[in-house]
């Protein structure tokens, strides 16, 4: 199933934004933003990007680099946190959209720190660094969506996280990944705008 893709990205990353588009094989229909909108008006760029774009997208890859952290400050981050805001959303005239994060290269040392025991539970568990110094607190809330355990299956993420190379191999399969995410379980305790 051809899903329609928005790319939520930092100016710095806009070359693996290409990438996606020009370079990978992707059954995908792009709705992104390819041309800045002519406005100084941060409102009317923001009604324009969700009427236009997320409106009827499914799937939204955010591209995760250096740039994309919740410490940059609200003024740097606050087109990506709007766009996410606008992807998680479901209501009138918009549907919510899945979450495809992409660990780019830059960032999977910071983001991937390998694997280590558990004192609560005793088995192995992956490092995964998703917190206010690698991503946005719409994207880090949703994938590491609180509760009483003491590690997070796929099941108790809203949120997907794949890195650059997994992505490039097989993109369908971690977009479709996304997609579903929209009518689990899950969906229902993710936060548009979490604190």
């Amino acid at each position: 199933m051809r899903h329609k893709c928005f790319i939520s990205f930092k100016t710095e990353d806009k070359y693996y934004k290409k990438i996606i588009q020009k370079n990978l094989d992707i059954d995908m229909i792009d709705n992104s933003l390819n041309e800045a909108i002519d406005s100084e008006y941060e409102d009317y760029i923001m009604q324009k990007i969700r009427k236009d774009y997320l409106s009827d997208s499914t799937v939204t890859i955010h591209l995760i680099g250096t740039k994309s952290s919740e410490n940059e400050g609200w003024d740097e981050q606050r087109f990506i946190k709007r766009e996410l805001q606008a992807s998680l959303y479901n209501g009138h005239g918009n549907t919510r959209n899945g979450i495809l994060g992409v660990v780019l290269p830059t960032m999977n040392n910071k983001v991937y720190k390998g694997f280590g025991g558990c004192s609560t539970c005793g088995n192995s568990h992956n490092y995964v660094y998703i917190n206010d110094e690698t991503v946005v607190k719409e994207f880090s809330y949703n994938y590491y969506i609180p509760h009483n355990k003491c590690a997070w299956s796929e099941n108790d993420r809203y949120c997907v996280l794949v890195n650059w190379d997994n992505f490039c191999r097989e993109p369908e399969k971690y977009i479709d990944q996304a997609f579903n995410k929209r009518h689990l379980p899950i969906s229902k305790k993710i936060k548009v705008y979490p604190k």
